[in-house]
């Protein structure tokens, strides 16, 4: 059987696929195995998750949702989605401060890359990690928890470090939410009011194809029950609406302005619905906040070759964190989000370009997604560049955990 990620761009090379159904099992497995990496809900669109060894499917380990309310923690299974622990925890009143734009991605992959949703003040999904547990290249199990020396490089530390098995996430009290959509935002407006704009909810995501007509869509989250009748002149959309043209809107979460659960209004898309159409690539770029109108400028001008290849582009902001490898590392973050045609060749000719405009302002990339950047290219952006390195090398000094792409983009395990 062909093993594909979600998106059928990446065929896994591995020479056999393992479904350990506990954690004793998988200890065994990777203690003796010479390479081995493990995969999640396999919604990268790169190399990252594959190997040359054995290739580790979480979904089989033992599902948990525990719940500790004094300490407002919740601990689940590295391969459990989103969708399935955001429902137990509403269940018993408690609620994550953050979701992605989809509620399918597994726990353990988000965090590992730095993956997040939007708002000024909302930090990446990996940001509520308090502690996860891991198997190391020597087959045992340890616990890496807030606090510890090596607890801010390990959390977004792309499986280099082990095949995690738990992660501990902060919780807070349930909270209801309302969504709604804004349309036809001129770039003037967005380019005078952009502060004013991001900070008007909890969560604010743009949608644009990068042309004239500007911002198509603002989608605003927002803890408050209370919504502008217009956005800086932008009308409220009676919805629902769906950011790809064409694209069905019952996949979308509630944008009629009503409160409802947060877990029906933060992501953008139902955990029960394929998200947007399958047929797509992805990739984003993450720059300091105060560059942004600088970064937006330099893609309106690469308008003309995105165009064709181009379904949309999703502008977000993140808040800043203190680990190392995150997107967000100490600075404000403003992430260009960019929703491809299935065109592989097409979307890696153009990338470059993008980089050539964007990696000079500092931008780093999604690390689940497509980029050409190469280690060299990525070191200065990152001032914890080199311990990462040395904590990689002192806990895979074999490179049990390496792969191709991590030779790419972070170098060997070896080399310092």
């Amino acid at each position: 059987m062909v093993e594909q990620n979600w998106a059928g761009n990446v065929t896994y090379r591995a020479q056999e696929i393992a479904r350990p159904t506990s954690t004793a099992e998988l200890q065994e497995l990777v203690g003796s195995a010479e390479r081995v990496r493990a995969v999640g809900s396999r919604h990268s669109f790169t190399e990252l998750a594959d190997t040359d060894g054995i290739l580790v499917g979480l979904s089989g380990l033992p599902e948990e949702v525990t719940l500790d309310e004094t300490a407002r923690t919740v601990t689940v299974g590295a391969g459990q989605d989103y969708a399935t622990v955001a429902t137990a925890i509403e269940a018993r009143g408690w609620a994550l401060a953050n979701l992605a734009s989809l509620p399918h991605i597994s726990v353990a992959g988000a965090a590992a890359t730095g993956t997040h949703g939007s708002g000024d003040g909302l930090r990446s999904l990996a940001g509520a990690v308090a502690a996860i547990e891991l198997v190391g290249s020597d087959g045992e199990l340890r616990t890496v928890a807030r606090g510890d020396e090596q607890f801010e490089g390990s959390v977004v530390a792309l499986g280099a470090l082990g095949i995690v098995t738990r992660l501990t996430l902060d919780v807070e009290p349930s909270y209801t939410m309302r969504q709604d959509v804004y349309t036809g935002l001129p770039w003037p407006v967005l380019e005078a009011e952009f502060d004013a704009i991001t900070s008007s909810a909890d969560s604010v995501s743009l949608f644009t194809r990068l042309d004239e007509r500007g911002v198509l869509q603002v989608w605003r989250k927002s803890r408050s029950h209370e919504s502008p009748a217009d956005l800086h002149g932008a009308p409220r959309h009676p919805g629902p609406v769906h950011p790809l043209d064409g694209a069905p809107t019952e996949a979308v979460t509630d944008q009629s302005g009503e409160a409802g659960p947060w877990l029906d209004r933060l992501p953008h898309f139902r955990g029960g619905f394929t998200p947007s159409r399958g047929e797509e690539l992805q990739s984003e770029y993450l720059v300091d906040r105060s560059v942004a109108l600088d970064a937006l400028a330099a893609l309106r001008w690469l308008e003309p070759r995105i165009a064709p290849l181009l379904q949309t582009v999703e502008i977000r902001t993140v808040a800043s964190d203190e680990l190392w490898l995150s997107s967000s590392y100490r600075r404000a973050t403003v992430g260009f989000h960019f929703t491809w045609h299935l065109d592989e060749p097409g979307v890696y000719a153009v990338l470059p370009a993008i980089e050539a405009a964007l990696l000079p302002l500092g931008a780093r990339p999604h690390w689940g997604k497509c980029f050409v950047a190469a280690a060299e290219d990525l070191a200065p952006s990152y001032p914890r560049w080199d311990d990462f390195r040395r904590l990689r090398a002192t806990a895979d000094p074999g490179g049990k955990f390496g792969n191709a792409f991590l030779d790419r983009v972070i170098g060997t395990a070896q080399a310092l």
